[in-house]
C-alpha cells in the first residue's frame, strides 16, 4: 500500500506538484468536483496510489472502499519532440529538472496547459466503483490531488506517467564521455609512479637470472659424500722395503 500523506496545510509543496494542481484546476469541468477531492486527501482518505505509464490507480476510503483508475493517455511524439527541442539546450541536469529550479520562461513552456507536459481533458478517462454516476466525482477528485502531492516526493513518476524519458530534456548538455585506452600490463614503474608507493617485490616477481643463480648456489640435497681415493697396494709394498 502506497498511502498519500499530507503533513501541512497545502496538498503539493513542489514545483511539479503545485503545477499538477493548478493544472487540474483550470478545467472548468472539474471545478464543482475539486473542492470534495481536496477534502477527501486532505483527510487521509486515499489509502494507496500508484502511478504507472498512462494510468494511476488508487484505494479511496468513503462510506466504503472503492477502486479508482485514471487513464492518461501518453504525450504524443510530436509534442514531446517540441518539449525537447526548446527546453532541452536549457537544462543544466536532472537534479535541476526534477526539482523544477528551471527558469521561469522553460516552466511555463513545460507546465503550459495545451501544449505543455500536463495532460488535456481529452486525454483523461476516469472510472470509480463508486454509485456516484459522473465521471467526476470525490474519489476520482481526491485521486487527482493525490497524483499532485506524490510528486512532491517523486518527481519523475510525472514522466512515467505522460510516457516520456526526461534524461531526453538534458541529453543535449551533458558533458562527453572520456575513452581510456586500454593496455594489457601496466609495469610496476608506472604504479609506483601513479600511486605514489613502493611495490615489494614476491618471489614471482624475481628475475630469471638471479633464480638461477640462486638455484646454482645451493647445496645439493640427498647426495652420499664421496670417498678419497687411496694409494696402489704395489707402492705401499715399495715404500715399505725401503724404509
Amino acid at each position: 500500500m502506497h498511502p498519500v500523506i499530507i503533513t501541512g496545510s497545502k496538498i503539493s509543496n513542489s514545483v511539479w506538484g503545485k503545477a499538477w494542481c493548478k493544472h487540474l484546476e483550470s478545467f472548468s469541468d472539474y471545478e464543482n468536483r475539486l473542492p470534495r477531492g481536496r477534502s477527501y486527501v486532505r483527510h487521509g482518505s486515499v489509502i494507496d496510489l500508484k502511478i504507472s505509464s498512462a494510468k494511476v490507480s488508487a484505494m479511496v476510503q468513503g462510506s466504503s472502499l472503492y477502486d479508482v483508475t485514471v487513464s492518461i493517455m501518453n504525450v504524443s511524439q510530436d509534442k514531446w519532440k517540441r518539449i525537447v527541442s526548446e527546453c532541452s539546450s536549457k537544462i543544466a541536469s536532472v537534479m535541476e529538472l526534477l526539482q523544477g529550479r528551471l527558469s521561469s520562461s522553460i516552466m511555463t513552456r513545460m507546465t503550459d496547459r495545451n501544449d505543455g507536459l500536463f495532460p488535456l481533458l481529452k486525454e483523461i478517462s476516469l472510472k470509480c466503483s463508486c454509485p456516484d454516476r459522473v465521471s467526476m466525482c470525490k474519489h476520482v477528485a481526491a485521486t487527482l490531488y493525490g497524483v499532485g502531492a506524490r510528486l512532491d516526493i517523486e518527481p519523475e513518476l510525472l514522466f512515467v506517467l505522460r510516457g516520456v524519458n526526461h534524461a531526453d530534456l538534458i541529453a543535449r548538455t551533458a558533458a562527453p564521455t572520456t575513452k581510456i585506452a586500454k593496455s594489457k600490463t601496466v609495469k610496476e614503474t608506472d604504479l609506483a609512479g601513479i600511486f605514489g608507493i613502493d611495490i615489494e617485490t614476491t618471489s614471482q616477481q624475481i628475475p630469471k637470472q638471479l633464480k638461477s643463480k640462486k638455484a646454482t648456489s645451493k647445496k645439493p640435497k640427498n647426495r652420499r659424500p664421496v670417498p678419497k681415493k687411496s694409494a696402489p697396494k704395489s707402492k705401499l709394498k715399495l715404500h715399505a722395503l725401503q724404509s
